[in-house]
């Protein structure tokens, strides 16, 4: 019998996301959760660098990597109706759950235990950052939509700006300090800085 997991995995591309906004460009769940792992992973080699953490980076990017693949079987659902009331989250998370084992049992037996870390919750330490890249991702998302003259996403930006200034970790605010910037930046800004930067070597 084929395993059907990886031809599972192969669909994300067409989730769509932001579903209930108007979108200069649209985005899908595969292409946010590769920005994930990347930002998570960074997150992760900063906290390490910069902050004393022992945290494992490879775990980091596989656990974002995976972080939404349980929206293969349930699909997306926009931020305000999951998080609407309690009783619609903790419903939404049971079905996730349920999503996630399903999309285990596509696997061979022998390698369920090794996904089952980042298809479900990881840790609490890789959750966190993993949590923090993916809303550090919805506000990229933002900025670039608000670059592009799209003004839908300016109070989406504003909320989320805000949860990640309350957010305690500090290999966040070192991202945002460090690297946000250059975001909000068109590409020939983005090549004149680097160019700036190669002369004052």
């Amino acid at each position: 019998m084929s395993e059907h997991f990886f031809a599972y995995l192969s669909r994300m591309r067409y989730i769509k996301r932001w579903s209930l906004m108007r979108n200069s460009y649209e985005e899908n769940v595969q292409e946010h959760s590769h920005m994930v792992a990347v930002l998570a992973h960074g997150l992760a080699l900063i906290r390490n660098r910069f902050f004393g953490g022992t945290v494992d980076p490879g775990a980091v990017a596989a656990a974002a990597l995976y972080h939404d693949a349980s929206e293969i079987l349930t699909g997306d659902l926009p931020t305000p109706i999951k998080y609407y009331n309690p009783a619609i989250r903790d419903s939404y998370k049971a079905i996730e759950s349920v999503a996630q084992d399903k999309l285990l049992s596509m696997l061979p037996a022998e390698l369920r235990e090794d996904f089952a870390p980042a298809l479900k919750e990881a840790d609490g330490e890789i959750e966190r950052i993993v949590k923090a890249a993916d809303k550090l991702s919805a506000y990229i998302k933002c900025v670039e939509e608000q670059k592009a003259g799209n003004h839908e996403f300016r109070a989406a930006a504003e909320q989320i700006y805000a949860a990640l200034q309350e957010n305690p970790l500090p290999e966040l605010h070192y991202f945002m300090e460090h690297f946000l910037p250059a975001f909000e930046l068109t590409l020939d800004e983005l090549n004149e800085s680097t160019d700036k930067g190669e002369e004052n070597k």
